[in-house]
């Protein structure tokens, strides 16, 4: 019985919808386009921002610069290569091969001095 009524109700709310003029039911997704134009300023259109800023920092990688990789490696770059990067690793010079995808920031001389 409970089934039923849900049922006619849910049917009853359709038809009824159904008979809506229709500049109301602009008004019944105005609220779906506000949450979703939240969502875009508020997560997806900063995500871009930060997607290619990297991908912009992965571009300008040179010999020589000092990097910290997603494991938290620190290391200075020996040679690039297409998708890949060998690194020196201190204290004992150790060179490992990381992805480029792997590097997370590049610390520049200077951020080295002052954090000395």
């Amino acid at each position: 019985m409970a089934a039923e009524a849900i049922f006619a109700s849910a049917h009853g709310g359709l038809a009824l919808w159904l008979q809506m003029p229709s500049g109301t039911s602009l008004f019944a997704l105005a609220p779906l386009l506000f949450i979703f134009a939240i969502f875009y300023f508020l997560l997806i259109m900063p995500q871009q921002r930060r997607q290619k800023k990297w991908q912009a920092m992965l571009a300008e990688l040179k010999t020589g610069d000092k990097v910290v990789t997603s494991g938290g490696l620190r290391g200075t770059i020996m040679s690039l290569k297409d998708d890949s990067v060998t690194l020196r690793v201190p204290p004992d010079n150790l060179k490992l091969e990381v992805t480029r995808g792997s590097i997370v920031s590049v610390t520049t001389a200077e951020e080295g001095k002052t954090s000395s």
